[in-house]
């Protein structure tokens, strides 16, 4: 198996940390809607835990 360094591995540490501070700051605070409202938070978990999952049987 070669030894060399790939991906993530062969960045420096300042690209790596340029790139993971992205993840968080994709989406501006006051677009995310579950954030800016708890209660629209809590129907739609309450909703996605009511699905039947009868199609994933089929599988």
């Amino acid at each position: 198996m070669s030894t060399l360094r790939r991906g993530f591995a062969s960045m420096s540490p300042e690209k790596r940390r340029e790139i993971a501070s992205k993840g968080g700051k994709s989406v501006p605070a006051e677009k995310r809607s579950f954030s800016q409202n708890r209660h629209l938070a809590a129907e739609a978990g309450r909703k996605g835990g009511s699905v039947p999952h009868n199609n994933h049987a089929a599988h």
